[in-house]
């Protein structure tokens, strides 16, 4: 019986090895090689990694990825928790009709959206008509950081309220019952019950947001027009344009260095933080 499961495990490790561990060698190869020449194909170097820490624009440019990251996956958080907790507190029909409409924008193409919102934040757009009226305006908000951030938090919110959906509504709600025979009020309650129980979720949806807002270049090249250039944005061009897979690679190297030292970190504070199974009321 052993023997006939692992067999069936044959085909998803071939299949992992493929789409994961192929390619990431594969970047890991060329971001420690370039072109050789007529007898190598490739020759070992360091010249990448020391094309980015030399050249100030790289640097500031994955500076300021991370820094719009972070700000989208905050605005994210102070704005997914109270929907997701409000979704939370409701059951029945009500709650699936209310999480049905959060997923509802991911069922269109991400590209879609994000032009539909470059509509509304054009100049003569709808926004600005509807500030025109009162005899405001134009505002200039497409093509800048203002507009990248908006397009990431449009697109990536919903993650952040279904992870921490999940989490509050698989909290065992006696826990609050007790909290409240022992003379707990609202605030205490949500405080020592409610947030530490619905900590794995708010990192969870912490990781769906701030992954995607680090790498992506869709949203920064429509929202913000190349006048806000992001990491992502010159990841594609090396790739694309430049053909320079060599240092693409590299870059896509640090950043998932990067990714994965943020994961790490939200990973242990998520074991330090891991809520006990009893109710303290100070």
């Amino acid at each position: 019986m052993v023997k006939r499961f692992r067999s069936m495990t044959y085909p998803y490790i071939a299949w992992i090895i493929a789409i994961i561990v192929v390619p990431m060698l594969l970047i890991v190869l060329y971001a420690f090689t370039t072109s050789g020449n007529s007898v190598l194909t490739f020759q070992f170097t360091f010249e990448n990694f020391a094309r980015f820490v030399t050249d100030k624009v790289f640097m500031d440019v994955l500076l300021r990825s991370l820094y719009i990251a972070l700000i989208t996956t905050l605005i994210c958080v102070a704005l997914g928790y109270p929907i997701a907790y409000v979704i939370a507190q409701r059951g029945g029909r009500s709650n699936t009709i209310l999480i049905l409409l959060i997923t509802m924008p991911t069922w269109v193409n991400m590209l879609v959206r994000t032009y539909a919102w470059m509509g509304i934040l054009q100049d003569e757009g709808i926004l600005n008509t509807i500030l025109g009226f009162f005899g405001i305006g134009p505002v200039s908000m497409i093509h800048t950081s203002f507009a990248v951030i908006l397009g990431m938090v449009y697109n990536f919110i919903p993650f952040m309220i279904l992870q921490i959906h999940t989490s509050l509504a698989k909290m065992d709600k006696s826990l609050l019952e007790a909290a409240n025979d022992l003379g707990a009020t609202p605030v205490q309650a949500f405080l020592r019950v409610t947030l530490p129980y619905s900590l794995p979720g708010v990192l969870e949806g912490i990781t769906m947001v701030f992954v995607p807002a680090v790498t992506t270049f869709v949203i920064s090249q429509l929202m913000g027009g190349g006048k806000v250039p992001l990491i992502g944005d010159i990841i594609q061009n090396q790739f694309g344009k430049s053909s320079d897979w060599h240092f693409g690679s590299t870059l896509s190297l640090l950043v998932m260095v990067v990714v994965l030292a943020f994961m790490g970190g939200l990973q242990r504070i998520d074991k330090e933080e891991e809520p006990r199974k009893e109710v303290r009321i100070l």
